[in-house]
């Protein structure tokens, strides 16, 4: 599903990195400063930020290409909490709410006179946003009756550099995942308050999970996948740069080392005793090469251990690791199957799916 995506990324960087490259040696040439150095990153940097705006333009686009036979697509802009980070609190404007935007997927077939369940759907990655490598998914659970919030939170990628620094990893962000349930509310007559889930994979599975801790009675059901879940021990195994972008000045600001409690107070593992009784489904996978199994096991551990009633299932080496139950193999729409049948047994959507045949038929058109 996100082929193109990952082939655009990889792409980018290969061209920043041989103009940062060039323009580097073209200066040290002609003798120019460290300070020189320096501005020319800032400049790719704002570069690197104008060619995710472009990325997002168009893959906008393709959303009503993939998903306009059976879905109203709108992008919705809206608010959060006020930055959390801030230099000068008593500047213009310092306390206002963070204003963001949200996709909005309503399928073409309900009766505005009715009320339909809505699912909450955060994106994952530390600086990501929500693209079309959803597609199948947003078609599976707007067939099914659903009506879809995705919120493109602080820190999202797409919408310039003072965006990306707003980013606020199991902070603030995870109110504005809240603001947009809120939101639809407020704004769509013919959803029921009564049936409203959330689910997310990875980082948005960290979401999911903070938000039904902070926010029990919200949610009826919640599905986390592979979800990030101890960013202790996630900056003990991973390396020195994805370390750097939660000890950022315009982020955490410190090191796991220099602030474990802020790291702790940012981990679903170390949140449980604030869990409710919000039904709750968990899947890993043991060989997740971006999740590593022992979060999950750790998160597991510590609902069991504060008598938390849930359900999970932790795959063994299931093909695809990280991303093993959002591709496109028979494996993956299984999986989903299972958590739609999950969710539906508590948001009753108009049209569940009774077998993975309906899946297929309803997320991959022309596919038997």
């Amino acid at each position: 599903m996100n082929g193109n995506r990952k082939h655009y990324s990889s792409l980018k960087t290969i061209l920043l990195t041989i103009l940062f490259l060039s323009l580097s040696l073209a200066l040290i040439g002609e003798g120019k400063t460290n300070q020189d150095t320096e501005l020319l990153k800032k400049q790719f940097q704002r570069l690197g930020h104008r060619l995710d705006v472009l990325e997002k333009v168009m893959d906008d686009i393709l959303w009503y290409h993939k998903v306009g036979d059976i879905a109203y697509v709108d992008k919705v802009r809206h608010f959060g909490p006020p930055r959390g980070n801030v230099k000068n609190p008593t500047a213009m404007g310092a306390k206002n709410p963070v204003k963001f935007y949200s996709y909005v997927f309503i399928p073409k077939n309900i009766d505005i006179n009715k009320k339909y369940p809505l699912l909450v759907f955060p994106h994952g990655g530390v600086h990501s946003n929500f693209s079309t490598y959803y597609t199948h998914i947003v078609r599976e659970l707007t067939a099914q009756g659903y009506v879809v919030i995705a919120p493109e939170y602080r820190g999202s990628t797409g919408y310039g550099g003072g965006m990306y620094r707003l980013i606020d990893y199991g902070g603030l962000e995870t109110e504005d995942v809240y603001a947009s349930r809120q939101y639809m509310l407020d704004n769509y007559d013919f959803l029921d308050k009564n049936r409203v889930g959330i689910l997310g994979w990875s980082h948005g599975g960290l979401i999911t999970l903070m938000n039904i801790f902070d926010h029990p009675k919200a949610y009826q059901v919640a599905y986390a996948g592979v979800p990030v879940s101890d960013l202790i021990a996630r900056m003990g195994y991973m390396t020195d740069s994805y370390r750097a972008l939660y000890s950022a000045p315009f982020h955490i600001g410190k090191t796991a080392n220099q602030n474990v409690e802020e790291y702790k107070r940012r981990s679903p593992a170390w949140n449980t005793h604030k869990m409710k009784d919000t039904p709750l489904l968990i899947y890993s996978n043991t060989n997740d090469d971006d999740v590593n199994v022992l979060e999950v096991q750790h998160l597991i551990k510590s609902l069991k251990a504060d008598g938390k009633k849930f359900d999970y299932k932790i795959f063994k080496d299931a093909p695809g690791g990280h991303s093993f139950d959002r591709m496109d193999t028979q494996l993956a729409k299984k999986t989903r199957f299972t958590v739609y049948s999950f969710l539906a047994k508590h948001l009753k959507p108009p049209h569940p799916f009774s077998s993975v045949k309906a899946l297929v038929k309803a997320g991959y058109p022309g596919m038997k």
